[in-house]
């Protein structure tokens, strides 16, 4: 599913209107009946129902609800905020439908003064007043209507986007300034910023309304964003040959665990052999040898030379992928051991953890990483390689040129876990869930890349299927679990039943 700019939207809603062909008071017509389907599905007709319309084409969205809530027996308080003494066409036709309408509307235009309603519990807002062309704070006497809104405690439900929120870059931002709603219905699609964190206080719960925009201006259109679901990963699967053999699936190395972290070394392998690798060999310090034998005796085990510590890069031949840096440390010797790994690598390799943390204290080695190379940050080790960030869109952005600059893949994680790929698209995994918020859960991953790798997949179908397989086995262990009680070797024993939901779409 592509994620649209919103230049790109007005550009959706122009195409549409000149290929369906339709009239653009008829397209916002149909948006506000299923704004209006969707509101009076959750609120009953006898809820009290304050209308906010700005004096663009979002007000005039709301206009078009106020008008057909009151059709169906609401009683609606309307307000309409021309203090510029200008609507969009839209906004003053549907200002006209609204007045035209038999008995007297509770409408009021604000030109100038404003006296706000009570706004009581048990009270319904409608928040029309900006929505996807918002380009900067708002400000006056509407960054005091929000903030006057959200202090009440009726609830709220915004139109399209909640009224200040911007629908890419808010990092300049007054967030006392934006609504804060119970609910967005946003149109047609999920826009960007919706997707990072500290903006869920705004949006609230968030339903998505098809309102028939152009399927073939969709296609059109190139967008830099998709959200990936799991029914378009699923034909990446790679079928197993009925002539398999252990050779023939993938031989993987795994450089990983300190003395201490054996674990981190266990669950990353575990998660390669139960993600399809024929052989997987695995590179760790001496003392962690009785402890991976006996946890993955599947697994084929390299000991450094090392008691405690990885110190020398391990053989490379006949390996198709390459995994290094769960619990593997950060010292001297390990740093440079790793980096001549790396050097090494004429397979794809999987960076992480420990790994990425030498690199940002190292970061001129970052020219010496092999090309299509794959990083798996969590937002606090991207910012130790590549700089403070002020919000989400700026560590997207930063991890977007980090990987066009690698050439390489950056795995940004998080709720939205994000594909940065080497020629600037992003694409978000839709699979996954809180109780995947443990420690080991990224080792797991790795694991997941580099079976993946190991059995032959491409850096960028790697990504996109083990991003999705791992939020998906991570969606299994909490449903059969609950979030609460999951942890890291969870999402490694529903892998199975995650490649069989996966291919059986």
């Amino acid at each position: 599913m592509k994620i649209f700019t919103a230049t790109q939207i007005h550009e959706l809603d122009n195409y549409t209107i000149e290929h369906e062909p339709i009239k653009s008071i008829d397209l916002m017509e149909r948006a506000s009946i299923a704004i209006t389907a969707a509101i009076t599905k959750r609120w009953e007709v006898d809820t009290p129902v304050v209308v906010f319309a700005g004096p663009g084409n979002n007000g005039g969205d709301a206009l078009a609800v106020a008008r057909m809530l009151t059709e169906k027996g609401y009683q609606v308080q309307t307000f309409l905020f021309n203090i510029s003494g200008h609507l969009s066409d839209d906004c003053a036709n549907n200002r006209q439908r609204l007045l035209s309408k038999k008995g007297q509307p509770l409408f009021t235009e604000v030109t100038q003064e404003f006296d706000p309603p009570t706004l009581d519990e048990g009270m319904l807002v409608v928040d029309g007043l900006f929505g996807s062309g918002l380009n900067k704070p708002l400000s006056g006497g509407f960054a005091s209507l929000v903030k006057y809104i959200n202090a009440s405690k009726a609830q709220v439900v915004s139109i399209d986007v909640p009224s200040g929120l911007m629908t890419e870059d808010n990092t300049f931002n007054i967030h006392s300034n934006i609504i804060r709603a119970s609910l967005t219905l946003t149109l047609q699609q999920k826009k960007l910023s919706f997707l990072f964190p500290e903006n869920q206080q705004f949006t609230g719960d968030i339903e998505v309304l098809d309102i028939g925009l152009s399927p073939e201006g969709i296609e059109s259109i190139e967008a830099h964003f998709t959200l990936t679901q799991p029914n378009e990963v699923a034909p990446l699967l790679k079928p197993r040959s009925p002539f398999a053999h252990t050779g023939s699936m993938g031989n993987a190395l795994l450089v990983a665990g300190s003395y201490g972290m054996a674990g981190a070394a266990i669950l990353a392998a575990k998660a390669c052999l139960r993600s399809g690798a024929g052989k997987l060999i695995v590179h760790t310090p001496r003392r962690n040898a009785p402890m991976l034998q006996v946890a993955v005796p599947e697994a084929v085990l390299h000991l450094d030379r090392e008691e405690t510590a990885f110190s020398e890069a391990a053989p490379l031949d006949g390996l198709q992928a390459l995994a290094i840096g769960p619990g593997l440390g950060t010292g001297e010797q390990t740093s440079i051991a790793m980096i001549s790994q790396l050097r090494r690598a004429q397979c794809p390799a999987v960076i992480d953890a420990d790994a990425l943390n030498i690199l940002a204290a190292r970061h001129a080695w970052l020219q010496q990483l092999p090309k299509g190379v794959i990083l798996t940050p969590h937002p606090k080790e991207l910012e130790r390689m590549e700089g403070q960030c002020t919000d989400s869109y700026e560590l997207l952005s930063k991890a977007r040129l980090l990987a066009e600059h690698l050439q390489g893949y950056v795995i940004l994680k998080g709720h939205y876990t994000a594909i940065c790929m080497p020629d600037g698209h992003i694409a978000f995994n839709t699979t996954g869930n809180a109780g995947m918020a443990t420690a080991g859960s990224g080792d797991v991953l790795t694991g997941i890349l580099l079976g993946l790798l190991a059995r032959g997949y491409s850096q960028h179908d790697a990504c996109l299927l083990g991003t999705c397989l791992h939020g998906l086995a991570g969606d299994i262990a909490a449903e059969e679990l609950g979030q609460e009680s999951l942890m890291a070797s969870d999402i490694i024993a529903c892998l199975p039943k995650a490649f069989r939901t996966l291919s059986s779409l």
